[in-house]
């Protein structure tokens, strides 16, 4: 029986076989030369990148085998020009040398980068990358030579300028060969009211296809000496990746400072790590406080990589890409990331309460819609919290000033226990008391305390949204306040605050001893030289809150008035 079935298999095995052979005659197969096999056998894990590209690329690269005429045809320019792309959040000067991007600004947003000329439209290009000759979208490889052939070569460009002006969307194409076998498209889409264009980039190596890295910097942007220290909000210039990873933020300023031994050890140590190199990358942002330039990455083949290089006195810091779809280059606007997608917003640093910045910003923009001036709405918001937190307030004040009533009566239990600090007992004995009282008065020891710990996620929440939203960069006030993101010129903003801070405390009830409550009158002038530096929005946040503040405290003050004035009354009838 057994050998009944085997021979059943080896003839149906047979009959598959003769079948294949007569019905299905293979199509030759052209000869592979043996230095491609090398390279193919090198690289076994590599995918085509066929599968990312449109069909009419595709085609191109199967028919570009070797000894194919294709693909020894030479195409580049003859000289070299500027193309220019406009639209109306953006101007971009793209260069066919390289096919590079030599210039990205910013129409709707302004930097300041001398007193004589004013503000102009802020250039997300650093000025230093002519000086260096590394300019964004710029290749590299594993091959020095190559990358200086290619970054250098006059690109043949399918349009002199595009203007997308009214909604319009174009197509700025880069292809360059030579005869060798080396062959580069970039391919740029553009679409008129958005901050991201679509990026397709194939290269061929000698007929083959690689993937390369697209290099971003160095730098983002041209900080001026102001703009550095801006640094408590964003932290300053650097890579973000997502998803978020641990040290999935690398900034210049700790491989930048004055200590230039330390940053190259610094440095070093971070490079053997290998903890400047990412993988499984959704996206990564070259970002500052207020400005990023995003790449997004297909999820499971991408690298990303942070680079330090230039000379040790003066670095310069690059983002290397791997097969980028799509860029964002442009402001970090709440509304704007949200739009774009892909967690973006995540580069708005939030913090802690990120959820509770996002709504008050939300609120801030309702404010702005009515009164057309941020600062205006800094102060709405504030005195709309104040409002919200009232009754609060109010239960944390009167549980306060009950405990300033009982401080006599508490001193003098604690008079009867003198020996309570070494004798256990007695300080038993004493804390009964102590407890005893607080029933009978009806008084609890943290009321004052709990209502106020409920408010500090909000007042750290706006905290942040006003060093980081980019709503408030150079938004102007009134009168000598041009800039709420800036430090207020004259010190005027940070005076008044620390002088209504001082009011305030005296207002409010305390149950300190004498000597902390004289320490505590120290915090106005601490807090007065510490907001000197910090951004006028955020100081007259803090000085609309103590204003608003005294006036809640007064209203505060004459309600308990009134209740006292009741219970004597009612304690004289008795």
């Amino acid at each position: 029986m057994e050998k009944r079935v085997l021979l059943a298999i080896v003839l149906s095995f047979l009959v598959l076989v003769f079948y294949q052979v007569v019905f299905f005659k293979r199509k030759p197969q052209p000869e592979i030369p043996s230095e491609r096999i090398t390279e193919i056998e090198k690289k076994p894990t590599q995918q085509p990148y066929a599968q990312e590209i449109p069909e009419t690329v595709e085609t191109i690269q199967k028919k570009e085998q070797p000894g194919d005429k294709r693909a020894s045809q030479v195409i580049s320019s003859q000289f070299e020009e500027d193309i220019l792309i406009d639209t109306s959040l953006y101007r971009a000067t793209w260069s066919n040398k390289g096919a590079v991007l030599k210039s990205w600004k910013l129409k709707k947003h302004k930097a300041k980068y001398n007193e004589e000329s004013g503000y102009e439209d802020l250039d997300m290009v650093s000025r230093r990358a002519s000086e260096i000759n590394i300019f964004p979208f710029s290749i590299r490889t594993d091959d020095s030579s190559f990358d200086a052939h290619i970054n250098s070569s006059l690109y043949q460009s399918s349009n002199s300028s595009l203007d997308l002006n009214g909604g319009r969307t174009g197509e700025l194409r880069f292809q360059y060969a030579d005869d060798q076998g080396t062959r580069v498209e970039k391919i740029l889409t553009f679409q008129d009211g958005k901050y991201d264009f679509d990026v397709q980039i194939n290269v061929w190596k000698y007929g083959q296809t690689i993937h390369p890295k697209i290099i971003w910097g160095p730098g983002l942007s041209n900080p001026t000496a102001a703009d550095l220290k801006k640094r408590l909000g964003g932290g300053g210039s650097g890579m973000t990746i997502f998803p978020l990873q641990k040290d999935s933020r690398l900034l210049e300023l700790k491989y930048n400072t004055e200590n230039k031994q330390k940053d190259l050890v610094k440095w070093q140590d971070l490079v053997s790590k290998n903890k400047n190199v990412f993988y499984f990358i959704q996206w990564a942002a070259y970002e500052d406080n207020y400005f990023t330039a995003l790449f997004l990455t297909p999820y499971q083949e991408a690298n990303v990589s942070f680079l330090r290089e230039g000379p040790e006195e003066n670095p310069y810091f690059l983002l290397s890409v791997t097969l980028p779809q799509k860029v964002f280059i442009g402001p970090k606007e709440y509304d704007t990331l949200v739009e774009f997608g892909h967690e973006a917003k995540k580069l708005i640093r939030f913090g802690m309460f990120g959820f509770i910045s996002e709504i008050l910003l939300k609120t801030s923009k309702y404010f702005y819609g009515l009164v057309h001036n941020w600062g205006f709405s800094i102060i709405l918001i504030t005195f709309f919290i104040k409002v919200i937190f009232f009754p609060l307030t109010y239960s944390s004040m009167r549980s306060m000033s009950k405990m300033q009533e009982l401080q006599p009566k508490i001193k003098a239990i604690r008079a009867r226990f003198k020996k309570s600090k070494t004798d256990i007992t007695q300080r038993r004995r004493m804390n009964e008391e102590v407890m005893k009282l607080y029933k009978t008065q009806g008084v609890n020891p943290a009321g004052g305390c709990l209502p106020m710990l409920i408010q500090i996620p909000v007042f750290f929440g706006f905290f942040r949204l006003l060093m980081v939203a980019i709503e408030f960069r150079h938004s102007p006030f009134i009168l000598w306040i041009s800039d709420l993101s800036a430090q207020d010129p004259y010190y005027v903003t940070p005076i008044l605050m620390g002088v209504t801070q001082f009011i305030s405390q005296k207002m409010t009830p305390t149950t300190a001893d004498p000597t902390q409550a004289r320490m505590m009158l120290l915090m106005p002038v601490i807090f007065t030289i510490l907001f000197i530096s910090f951004p006028s929005g955020l100081v007259l946040y803090w000085l609309t809150n103590n204003l608003l503040q005294i006036g809640q405290q007064y209203i505060i003050n004459r309600l308990r008035e009134k209740e006292k004035r009741k219970t004597n009354g009612k304690r004289r009838k008795k």
